[in-house]
């Protein structure tokens, strides 16, 4: 676990349902190196796991220095709303790692994040690898690639007052960025215009993702989410 440690979902709820739903569609895997131990080369090695997610079908890769694969833009007007393209860009992604940073990759499927897992053992890059994930999966996901985990940390939940905080469903989707850049009321925004049919769940989750700082927000689960609140689904803490 990393920066995604408090990723949430009714899996991981403060009164989780009786059933909480399993989470099979959200996996983080980084990149990171050690000042003077093993920072030799480091675009390079950062550009070659990069290169290696894209062979395994990820949905989203990035660098926390410049984000993800859909970013910001300046040179829009009102008529982008319209307009603007949602095409992901891998290569500026890329070309943008410059320095010292960390690198990530999102996959949908834990057999997605299985096989770059073994490719990134078989690579050797020299740079230490984090998975972010459920700790079954996770454990169950170095099991299959013949690894053993050096550490693992974990998640106890939110504490306080946990009254104050923003709805589940929001939380689903604010909290996919590990730098906290996708805001409660952003997310709170695109529930209420998806439900209002004012956007797609399509662009209303590439909106926040390219607000999400570091590259790890997982446009297809906000999809789904997104969908399930036009489709009037409850989330699993109403039912």
């Amino acid at each position: 676990m990393t920066n995604t440690l408090h990723r949430f979902s009714d899996h991981y709820a403060q009164e989780p349902a009786a059933s909480p739903r399993e989470v099979t569609d959200d996996f983080v895997v980084f990149a990171m190196a050690t000042k003077g131990v093993n920072d030799d080369d480091l675009v390079g090695k950062y550009r070659a796991f990069l290169r290696l997610a894209l062979e395994h079908g990820p949905v989203n890769i990035g660098d926390a220095t410049h984000g993800g694969w859909l970013r910001p833009q300046r040179d829009l007007d009102p008529r982008s709303h319209w307009s603007r393209s949602h095409r992901p860009d891998p290569e500026a992604v890329l070309a943008g790692v410059s320095g010292p940073t960390t690198v990530a990759a999102v996959f949908d499927t834990f057999e997605k994040l299985t096989a770059f897992v073994d490719a990134l053992a078989k690579a050797d890059l020299g740079v230490s690898i984090n998975v972010a994930a459920p700790m079954d999966a996770a454990a169950r996901c170095c099991k299959e690639t013949g690894l053993a985990r050096h550490s693992v940390e974990f998640s106890i939940g939110f504490k306080g007052r946990c009254e104050r905080l923003p709805d589940q469903r929001t939380l689903e989707l604010s909290t996919m960025c590990g730098h906290g850049m996708v805001s409660a009321a952003f997310a709170r925004k695109m529930l209420d215009w998806v439900k209002e049919n004012r956007r797609t769940p399509q662009e209303a989750a590439s909106y926040l993702a390219r607000f999400c700082s570091c590259g790890v927000f997982n446009t297809p689960r906000a999809e789904r989410l997104l969908e399930a609140v036009r489709s009037g689904e409850r989330s699993a803490g109403e039912e």
